[in-house]
């Protein structure tokens, strides 16, 4: 009766190697009162998790040497110390990259298989898809007609905010890397304008799909990228500042934005926001985003790793671009 676990190993410099990362076995985890045993079917690869791996200061705390690396999981209930659930139930729950683990009921959220596959829930209908929910409606407020830039377009969060906004009455334009995630962004995602920002002139790309400037920029990718969009933001423009992942496995941040007199020439707001910052609205956007998937409305691809053994390397692959849609490892 193990349970396997991925630890932190060592903390990364740069880029981090799989040697930062370690497989063990540990004892299963034993029931404590109101506490459910879960038994982990899909992991959850996150940019995130890097700023976990580091010492810098941050809204969470760091991982520690030797602990389990976090990460939202989807599972099955084992056995069950909380009335709440029972044997078979199919819960959700930051339980980390590992095949068993013990919970607090609180802390689990029983999921509806009927409403949408057990892996959706840890992205569309799940914390992506709330991410790319609150940052677009809450913190962008767009209005029909409005044009909507979004960074890092293809990856989990962004494949969601182009969905929503074309359903806002938005026109959308999306930046991802590589011919074949552009196609994704103007075909299942829906983009008006793919914009490779690999082999493209990003800021002539821009001038073209968007005469009249950016009324809304969704920025997952952070660095000189974001400057460069920021230079074509319309007059009252609105920036939600979701992540930053070209910024995450740099020794030194780049020096960019160098300049945020952009924010007085336009007139704009920018606005960094936590999806945790809205955890008492979040059966409002689960309930939005289930009812758009059942209408088919709502397109997602899944970028599926089977084995926790082979987790570190797809996480690496995700901080490089690797993953063509949401990263998840299947156990």
């Amino acid at each position: 009766m193990t349970n396997r676990q991925v630890i932190l190993a060592a903390r990364p410099v740069g880029v981090p190697q799989e040697s930062d990362f370690a497989l063990v076995e540990s004892p299963l985890p034993e029931l404590g009162p109101d506490e459910v045993l879960v038994r982990a079917q899909w992991l959850s690869l996150d940019p995130y998790m890097r700023g976990r791996m580091s010492e810098a200061r941050s809204y969470a705390k760091p991982t520690g040497i030797g602990e389990v690396m976090p990460g939202q999981v989807v599972g099955e209930v084992v056995e069950s110390g909380d009335r709440r659930y029972v044997p078979g139930d199919l819960v959700v729950g930051q339980l980390g990259w590992q095949e068993h683990a013990v919970a607090r009921g609180s802390a689990l959220r029983k999921i509806d298989p009927r409403l949408a596959p057990a892996p959706a829930w840890l992205h569309v209908v799940g914390m992506t898809g709330l991410t790319a929910y609150f940052g677009l409606f809450d913190v962008c407020r767009p209005k029909p007609g409005d044009t909507v830039v979004v960074s890092a377009a293809a990856g989990a969060v962004g494949q969601v905010v182009g969905q929503l906004a074309k359903a806002a009455g938005c026109r959308t334009v999306g930046l991802a890397g590589g011919p074949e995630k552009v196609a994704d962004l103007t075909g299942p995602y829906g983009y008006d304008v793919g914009i490779d920002y690999k082999a493209d002139d990003v800021n002539a790309a821009l001038k073209e799909a968007c005469p009249a400037g950016i009324d809304i920029y969704f920025d997952n990718v952070g660095g000189a990228l974001s400057e460069t969009i920021f230079r074509r933001l319309a007059i009252g423009a609105r920036v939600a500042i979701c992540g930053q992942i070209s910024q995450y496995n740099l020794a030194e941040p780049e020096l960019a934005p160098r300049n945020l007199g952009f924010l007085i020439v336009f007139r704009a707001r920018l606005e960094g926001f936590l999806v945790t910052d809205y955890s008492h609205r979040f059966e409002e956007g689960l309930t939005r985003l289930a009812g758009l998937l059942r209408d088919g409305r709502l397109q997602y691809r899944e970028d599926v790793t089977d084995g926790l053994d082979h987790a570190p390397r797809a996480f690496i692959g995700l901080l490089n671009g690797e993953n063509r849609g949401k990263a998840l490892v299947r156990l």
